[in-house]
């Protein structure tokens, strides 16, 4: 059986632990300066930002990543699993680390998360970038009229929806379903044995599987229940914070035709990127060339140049 240790990997950094309403939350920092939050996606956890880490580090930055609610050596909470209650989370988490704002930086669950924050938490949030994901109204237009081209692309999101055996699958023959999801929604040459082997140990810590998959369960199944309504209308109000959206140009899960809509929701600064020759993960498969726009982009005081 695999503990939270597994996820306490060494390296320049330090672990903490942070309670942030309530919750604990695992937390990973390295380097002094304005703070940088970093929030990862499925299925994962904070070892995604590794490179990161160490680039905002030298680069001047307070660089903090987060294993979400339910991941990792964070708490595994019965509920909360909707994208508001996890907005806050991050949210409190930013003033539990003791800034009243940060830069936010989330890939696919986390990216869905900062364009919430965007909304619900404008004055926690100075600059917001989303990786592999899409804005959550772009995203679920897209689902709607692209049924063949993103509708497919997130088909295992449906399976999901099932009780209890997508968990099972999920941690069966040693989480080896885990790393057929990453390589399947990666470009080639990622992920190396030794990532693989990272993220399948990770996945097995006991709750880890079943809480993942709320977070699928609530985004579908509230589409039309009053409290997904309701998230929906509010997140049609403007971002007003700069935006950079990174997005690999293989990424085949979240196509980059359906992301790229999503600046039609700021009113801000806005920069659309695509990493060449990377899948849904760029900021692990290209770290170089990632680390290069997302560190020019933080230190441009007019990002919509």
């Amino acid at each position: 059986m695999t503990d939270e240790s597994a996820v306490l990997i060494e390296g320049p950094w330090r672990h903490r632990s942070v309670s942030a309403g309530g919750t604990r939350f695992h937390v990973v920092e390295l380097g002094e300066g304005p703070l940088v939050l970093l929030v990862h996606g499925f299925p994962e956890f904070w070892w995604t930002w590794h490179h990161q880490l160490e680039s905002l580090a030298a680069a001047g930055y307070r660089a903090a990543a987060v294993d979400l609610r339910g991941y990792g050596g964070s708490d595994k909470p019965p509920r909360g699993y909707d994208l508001v209650t996890l907005a806050g989370d991050i949210a409190g988490l930013v003033r539990s680390l003791g800034e009243a704002n940060a830069t936010v930086i989330g890939h696919d669950w986390g990216g869905l998360l900062a364009w919430t924050m965007g909304v619900y938490h404008p004055k926690v949030v100075q600059r917001l970038v989303a990786v592999s994901t899409a804005h959550p109204l772009r995203l679920g237009h897209s689902l709607l009229t692209d049924v063949r081209g993103q509708g497919w692309a997130v088909r295992h999101a449906l399976g999901f929806q099932l009780p209890i055996a997508p968990e099972k699958r999920l941690v069966k023959n040693d989480a080896a379903l885990v790393g057929e999801l990453l390589h399947d929604w990666s470009g080639p040459g990622w992920p190396s044995e030794e990532t693989e082997r990272i993220y399948r140990s990770a996945f097995q810590i006991p709750g880890v599987a079943h809480c993942a998959l709320e977070y699928h369960r609530w985004t579908i199944r509230s589409l039309l229940r009053p409290d997904g309504i309701r998230y929906a209308s509010r997140m049609r109000a403007p971002i007003r914070v700069p935006v950079l959206h990174l997005h690999g140009a293989l990424d085949h899960t979240v196509l980059p035709r359906s992301a790229q809509g999503s600046g039609r929701y700021v009113e801000a600064p806005y920069r659309w990127k695509l990493i060449e020759g990377a899948g849904h993960f760029p900021h692990e498969e290209r770290p170089s060339t990632f680390d290069e726009e997302l560190i020019g982009w933080l230190a441009d005081p007019e990002p919509d140049r």
